[in-house]
């Protein structure tokens, strides 16, 4: 009797001791397809981001979510972009995915969302594919590239693209992709992700926030990848600087708070406690989500990055009382889940 009790004191000290966390929702993963794969292929672009896509099959991707208790996955195209001259490709492409993605939601109840792809450069096709995509496929956003072939989100070419997106209060989320133009013989010593994806994400957010994107375009919503990739740097210098850009007839107006505050940010990459109180200089608790990058990373790393955070958060004073919003509260008011 004495023994047992002992085990099972040492039982409940062992439950006790760990962090009870709820389910997860994972707003920043990606789906490979093979018509994608095809296309990037024909044209010499697998490699076209410096490194490997993975394999993605839907199995793998839910028995990931089961062991690493991720309750819902957003996915969104990842990169290069599918667009190599011929808008007719790239747009059956695109519809390709997005329906596959509509299907794969519907055959999975409460596991799948999706922000559909869209064929930009071409913006009378993007919009064609964004209401397509949103009012019947039941997307749940749209992804943009941070350039689609050297046109940044941000220019005024996208203008139209953004009232549409804004007439429907669409979920954007955005995603760096190879900057236009780009120094060849630094992406050959670091490749892509190691710096020029987290400048070439600040780069397009601070074309939007210049030009007033989202204060124009107040009902949507835009998630910023990688941790704010260098934004809680960025923000602070470019209000600094913009008076005096302002007085010589360099920069325009900029209506700060109705800019920023449609900004969200995923915590793609593995954020320490360290890097989210950085996030929170630029935003609040309620704009941060959590975000896995799958497949880009094995799966036992990404499932050690997320019990990593979650036991680090819970057990900062600061960020503890909001852990729970990061991980699936957020997500759940953003998507109206």
């Amino acid at each position: 009797m004495g023994r047992k009790l002992i085990l099972l004191m040492a039982m409940s000290a062992l439950f006790i001791s760990r962090p009870v966390f709820g389910q997860t929702i994972d707003v920043h993963c990606h789906n490979i397809l093979p018509e994608y794969m095809a296309v990037l292929e024909k044209h010499g672009a697998a490699m076209e981001e410096t490194f490997p896509l993975p394999a993605w099959n839907v199995e793998s991707h839910i028995a990931f979510m089961q062991k690493a208790g991720i309750e819902c996955s957003v996915l969104s195209m990842p990169a290069p972009q599918p667009w190599f001259g011929d808008a007719e490709e790239s747009r059956r492409v695109i519809r390709e995915y997005n329906e596959y993605c509509a299907r794969l939601k519907n055959e999975h109840p409460g596991k799948f969302k999706f922000c559909a792809a869209l064929p930009l450069p071409d913006v009378d096709a993007a919009i064609e594919e964004a209401v397509y995509a949103l009012d019947t496929l039941g997307a749940d956003g749209v992804k943009l590239a941070t350039n689609s072939r050297g046109q940044y989100i941000g220019d005024e070419a996208l203008d139209p693209l953004m009232k549409v997106l804004n007439d429907r209060n669409a979920v954007i989320i955005i995603h760096p992709h190879k900057p236009t133009p780009v120094n060849d013989g630094i992406i050959a010593t670091a490749p892509l992700a190691v710096y020029e994806y987290p400048a070439e994400t600040t780069r397009a957010v601070v074309n939007m926030v210049s030009r007033n994107v989202l204060a124009r375009n107040p009902n949507v919503k835009v998630i910023v990848p990688h941790c704010g990739s260098f934004l809680p740097m960025a923000i602070p210098r470019m209000k600094a600087v913009h008076p005096a850009m302002l007085a010589k007839g360099f920069m325009g107006q900029i209506d700060w708070e109705n800019n920023l505050s449609r900004l969200y940010y995923d915590l793609a990459g593995g954020a320490s406690p360290e890097i989210v109180k950085m996030m929170l200089t630029v935003t609040t608790p309620e704009h941060i989500l959590y975000g896995s990058d799958y497949p880009y990373m094995p799966d036992n790393v990404l499932q050690g990055n997320l019990t990593r955070m979650r036991e680090q958060f819970a057990a900062d004073k600061e960020l503890a009382p909001y852990a729970e919003r990061f991980f699936s509260e957020n997500a759940r008011d953003l998507f109206n889940r």
